[in-house]
C-alpha cells in the first residue's frame, strides 16, 4: 500500500481526520432514526460511547505498537489470517458502499426543503440515483478536483452543526424532550440496546487514524492520541446535537423528518434559517459523498492489487482513476437504493444505516482478535496484557450488542453475506 512520500499529517491533522470522518453526514439524519425509539435513546448513547471508547483504545493501541496502512484489513492479514483479511476487506468495502447510499439519501432529504415533490418515495429515489451517478462521474475526472470540493464542503458542514448544537440549547424545552421519552413503551433494556446499535453509525470512522497510519507523522505517538481526541470531540458533538434536537422538535415530527437540522433552525429563527442550514447540509453531504466514493474505490483497487478482489477493480483510465471499479460501485449502490425504498427519506436512511453497522461489526471484531494475538508476542507486563483483554471484551460485547439490537430479518441477511464470502474467497484464491 502507498504510505505517502510527501508531507505527512501531524497530530492536529490526524485528529481532524478522525472527527471529519466520524462527524459526517450521518449526523444530519441520525436524530430522526433515534426518534423512532424516543429520547430514552440518550441511554443508548452512554452505552455506545463506552463501546466506541473501547474500540478507540483498541485502534489506539494497535496504532502505537504496530502502525500499518490499511487498519483493520492489515491487522487481520498479519495477525489473524488471509481469509479473515479477505472477509474484513470485503465487508469494510461493502458496508461503506451501503453507507454511501445513506449519504446520498441525506442529500435528497435536504433538497426536499426546496423541492417538496422529493418527499414522494420514487421521486426521491430518482433524485438520489442522479446524485450518485453525478458524483461517480466527478470521481472519474481526477483526485485533485475531488479534494478541492471536499475541502470546501467540510468547512460548510460546520455551520449547521455549530449553529444547532450550540445555540439550540436556548430553544431547548424539557417538556418536549420528556414527552417523547419512550412513546412506544419499549422495555428500557431493549430501547437502550436498539439505540446503542443505531449509534454505532455515529462512531464509524474511529479507525481512521489507524487506517491512515502511513501518512501520519510519528504514528506510534500521533495515531493513538488522534484516535482518543477525535473520539472525545465527536462524542460530545453527537450527544449534544441529538439531545437538543429532541428538545426542540416534537418526537412525532422528528421521526419522519428528512431534514431535522433545517426543521430545528426553522423553529428557532424562521424559514430563512432553515434554507441556510439546508444549503450548508447539502454542500457538506455532497462533499462527503464525493470523498467516500473515492475512498471506497481506492479500497477495492488496493484489494485488487493485493489479489483479494478481481483484477478489473484495479484498471485505471488515463487520469489514474479506476473507472470500471467506480461503475460497478455505482450499480451496486443502485441495487441498495431500490432495496431500501421506504415511505419517507428518514425511514430509508434508518434501514440503510442498520445494514451498515451490522457489517462493520465483523471487521472491528477481527481487529480485536488481532490485538490479542499481537500482544502475546510483545514484551508487556501481565497486568497490561490483561487490561487490553478486558478492553477487547468490552469492545466485542458492544459489537455483538449491535447485531442483537437489529431485527432478526436483517441479521439473517448479514449472515447470508458472511456465508457468500466463503466460496467467493475460494474462487478468487483459485484465480
Amino acid at each position: 500500500m502507498v504510505t505517502g512520500g510527501g508531507k505527512k499529517m501531524g497530530l492536529v491533522g490526524a485528529s481532524s481526520l478522525v472527527v471529519a470522518n466520524m462527524v459526517g453526514t450521518g449526523l444530519f439524519l441520525l436524530p430522526s432514526s433515534l426518534a423512532n425509539i424516543g429520547s430514552i435513546s440518550i441511554l443508548g448513547w452512554v452505552v455506545a460511547a463506552i463501546g466506541a471508547s473501547a474500540l478507540g483504545l483498541v485502534f489506539a493501541h494497535m496504532g502505537m505498537v504496530d502502525p500499518k496502512p490499511g487498519g483493520p484489513y492489515a491487522y487481520a492479514r498479519d495477525h489473524v489470517g488471509r481469509f479473515p483479511a479477505f472477509q474484513t476487506n470485503l465487508l469494510y468495502w461493502f458496508a461503506n458502499v451501503i453507507g454511501n447510499v445513506a449519504i446520498a439519501v441525506s442529500v435528497t432529504g435536504y433538497l426536499a426543503i426546496f423541492f417538496p415533490v422529493l418527499k414522494h418515495p420514487w421521486a426521491a429515489n430518482i433524485c438520489t440515483a442522479a446524485i450518485i451517478w453525478l458524483f461517480i462521474w466527478i470521481n472519474t475526472r481526477d483526485a485533485k478536483l475531488v479534494g478541492g470540493f471536499t475541502t470546501i464542503s467540510t468547512i460548510a458542514g460546520i455551520i449547521p452543526i455549530a449553529f444547532v448544537g450550540l445555540l439550540g440549547w436556548l430553544w431547548f424545552k424539557p417538556d418536549v424532550f420528556m414527552e417523547s421519552w419512550n412513546p412506544d413503551n419499549i422495555p428500557t433494556m431493549s430501547a437502550t440496546a436498539r439505540s446503542a446499535s443505531i449509534a454505532l453509525w455515529a462512531f464509524l470512522g474511529v479507525e481512521s487514524a489507524a487506517v491512515s497510519a502511513g501518512v501520519i507523522e510519528n504514528p506510534r505517538r500521533n495515531v493513538p492520541l488522534a484516535t482518543i481526541i477525535g473520539l472525545l470531540v465527536s462524542t460530545v458533538i453527537y450527544i449534544s446535537c441529538c439531545t437538543v434536537l429532541m428538545g426542540i422538535i416534537p418526537g412525532k415530527e422528528l421521526r419522519i423528518s428528512g431534514a431535522p437540522f433545517a426543521e430545528a433552525a426553522r423553529l428557532m429563527l424562521g424559514s430563512w434559517a432553515a434554507i441556510g442550514i439546508s444549503l450548508a447540509a447539502i454542500l457538506k453531504a455532497s462533499g462527503s459523498l464525493v470523498g467516500w466514493i473515492l475512498i471506497v474505490a481506492q479500497s477495492a483497487q488496493a484489494a485488487a492489487d493485493d489479489g483479494m478482489f478481481p483484477r478489473r477493480f484495479a484498471v485505471t483510465n488515463q487520469r489514474g482513476m479506476p473507472v470500471q471499479n467506480l461503475v460497478f460501485t455505482g450499480l451496486l449502490m443502485m441495487v441498495m437504493l431500490l432495496a431500501s425504498t421506504s415511505p419517507d427519506v428518514a425511514t430509508q436512511f434508518s434501514h440503510i444505516t442498520d445494514a451498515t453497522v451490522i457489517l462493520m461489526s465483523v471487521p472491528y471484531i477481527y481487529s480485536i482478535l488481532a490485538m490479542w494475538r499481537l500482544n502475546q508476542t510483545l514484551e508487556m507486563s501481565t497486568a497490561k496484557i490483561q487490561c487490553f483483554v478486558v478492553i477487547g471484551v468490552v469492545a466485542c460485547l458492544y459489537c455483538l450488542s449491535v447485531v442483537l439490537g437489529q431485527s432478526a430479518e436483517l441479521d439473517r441477511k448479514a449472515l447470508l453475506v458472511l456465508l457468500i464470502s466463503m466460496p467467493l474467497f475460494a474462487f478468487i484464491k483459485r484465480r
